[in-house]
């Protein structure tokens, strides 16, 4: 998905040798990149997810940067990170947005389509 001159592509990926579906854990691992198609430079500030698993539970993570950093993206660059969640279920979905800051310091959210969260092969 393109906004704000940003295109974002999620990957995901089920961590079968840290989930535990017996005892309702199932850990999940993202990678995500983040491209700026624009002619100037943004700086990641925050993000805001929210997690929704396939009992209709959700939960909203929010904070500074993604995993400890808050990444300068350069026009033309991309910022690739991976991170991860644990669902109670073994199908789920992410959504929500990056805050970003421009070289003019004016605020922009880039919004993350929602993505699937599921075991390999449990959906058609």
């Amino acid at each position: 998905m393109i906004n704000n001159n940003f295109t974002v592509r999620v990957l995901t990926h089920y961590v079968e040798e840290q989930s535990e579906p017996d005892k309702k854990r199932y850990v999940f691992s993202y990678t995500i990149t983040i491209e700026n198609n624009g002619a100037r430079h943004a700086q990641l500030l925050r993000r805001k997810w929210l997690v929704t698993d396939a009992n209709g539970k959700k939960l909203v993570i929010e904070g500074e940067g993604v995993v400890g950093e808050q990444p300068l993206i350069e026009a033309g660059d991309e910022y690739t990170y991976t991170s991860g969640t644990v669902l109670e279920t073994p199908v789920g979905v992410m959504q929500g947005f990056y805050t970003m800051i421009d070289v003019d310091e004016k605020e922009f959210d880039i919004e993350v389509s929602p993505f699937r969260l599921a075991l390999p092969n449990i959906l058609h």
